[in-house]
């Protein structure tokens, strides 16, 4: 058999995804990372418990990953979010739907997973490479940082899996970007995703309040309304509803200047009922008590009323209760891209063909989180990289054969 010599430039979930369907077909498969160790992002994901996929209908599934979605369909539909379990299975991690739909591996960690991975790779004949940064193109080829100085490589085909702008400390610095620009690969900013805000809280808040849970609350922006919760920040809001509206939030910042995330409090009551049950209380009474008696409401949802809410409207049982309902909380501006879960942006859908080939660079292809695509938290995202990176496998293979 004449193999085909192909480099996977980035081993994090996408790449090494693309490097196991390769290297079972035969294919003579290398896999280069910058870090000293493969899929840093992915294990650190797995320390407090590796959200591996979603167990909602697949159909609103699919939806979930915003204008980017059409194009990841295919791709999805090859990998569905059961077989991302049937896989991890293959690979002794059994896995079990936690109350919030999401799946996890029983063992809670990602350690396990990526260790039974990579030993399969390399029982496939998948080279494996470390400390191996690519830094460019020279003479048709990719070059490379090595212990051992610069090299050059040759292939058949490349695939680049090197993330987005993230988490750079853990490899994904999205230090590729000038080297594809130069190459006539169109690429959007990246922009954070999954992230957290500034809000700009008084120093008395902040500083009591930094690390407290808002839970139990319903959340509302331009593009949805969800319940859920969140966590107070020394400098604003931060955790999963607030993840949910992260890209509204973000996309009106952009283009006003301004957004306003708006919390109901007291999603179990209607407005009517609190006014009512706020009229009855002692008006000399403490804002503080007449929140306990009339609303239920203390601790830090009282905190946010007394920090958000004028004079006039503690003493307004009307007013209070619409605070209650529809508390607005302005946001000021993301938290740096170096911090955030995820980010949004890079290589535009339209530079690559349906096999994920870059169309300015025959024979090189992309995949994973360097493509201009969003989504949620909780599995989402994982699912989405491996996904990419085996369809990508799929387009290297049919266009080798080409």
């Amino acid at each position: 058999m004449n193999q085909k010599q192909i480099a996977i430039i980035g081993g994090g979930p996408a790449g090494l995804a693309a490097a196991e369907l390769l290297s079972l077909s035969g294919h003579a498969v290398t896999v280069y990372d910058a870090m000293p160790t493969f899929a840093r992002k992915f294990l650190l994901a797995g320390k407090s418990g590796l959200n591996i996929t979603h167990s909602e209908d697949y159909i609103s599934f699919a939806t979930r990953f915003g204008s980017a979605a059409s194009r990841l369909r295919p791709a999805l539909d090859a990998f569905t979010p059961d077989d991302v379990r049937d896989w991890a299975a293959g690979l002794g991690t059994e896995t079990f739907v936690g109350s919030s739909g999401r799946v996890f591996p029983k063992v809670m960690k990602a350690s396990p997973l990526l260790r039974a991975w990579l030993r399969r790779l390399e029982a496939q004949g998948a080279t494996l490479r470390s400390r191996h940064r690519w830094i460019g193109f020279a003479d048709d080829g990719f070059v490379f940082e090595t212990p051992e100085g610069r090299s050059i490589v040759h292939c058949d085909a490349a695939l680049l899996a090197l993330g987005g702008a993230s988490w750079p400390r853990l490899g994904s610095d999205a230090s590729w970007l000038p080297w594809l620009a130069e190459k006539g690969v169109e690429i959007d900013a990246f922009r954070p995703a999954n992230c957290g805000f500034v809000v700009g809280w008084s120093q008395n808040f902040a500083e009591r309040f930094a690390g407290e849970p808002v839970k139990s609350v319903t959340a509302t922006s331009e593009a949805s309304t969800l319940p859920g919760e969140f966590v107070i920040t020394a400098s604003g809001v931060e955790g999963s509803l607030v993840y949910a509206h992260a890209a509204s939030l973000r996309d009106q910042l952009l283009s006003r200047g301004s957004a306003i995330l708006t919390l109901d409090l007291a999603p179990g009551r209607t407005i009517e009922r609190l006014a009512r049950d706020l009229e009855r209380q002692d008006a000399k009474s403490s804002f503080s008590n007449r929140l306990r008696k009339g609303a239920g409401l203390d601790g830090v949802k009282a905190a946010l009323l007394r920090e958000r809410a004028a004079e006039r409207d503690r003493t307004d049982p009307q007013r209070l209760a619409g605070l209650i309902k529809a508390l607005p909380i302005p946001v000021r501006q993301t938290r740096p891209i170096a911090e955030v879960i995820s980010s949004a942006g890079g290589v535009r859908w339209d530079g690559i063909d349906e096999g994920y080939m870059l169309k300015a660079l025959p024979g090189t292809f992309v995949a994973g989180e360097m493509l201009d695509w969003e989504a949620p938290t909780g599995g989402y995202l994982l699912t989405a990289c491996l996904a990419t990176g085996r369809a990508a496998a799929r387009g290297i293979e049919a266009w080798l054969l080409r």
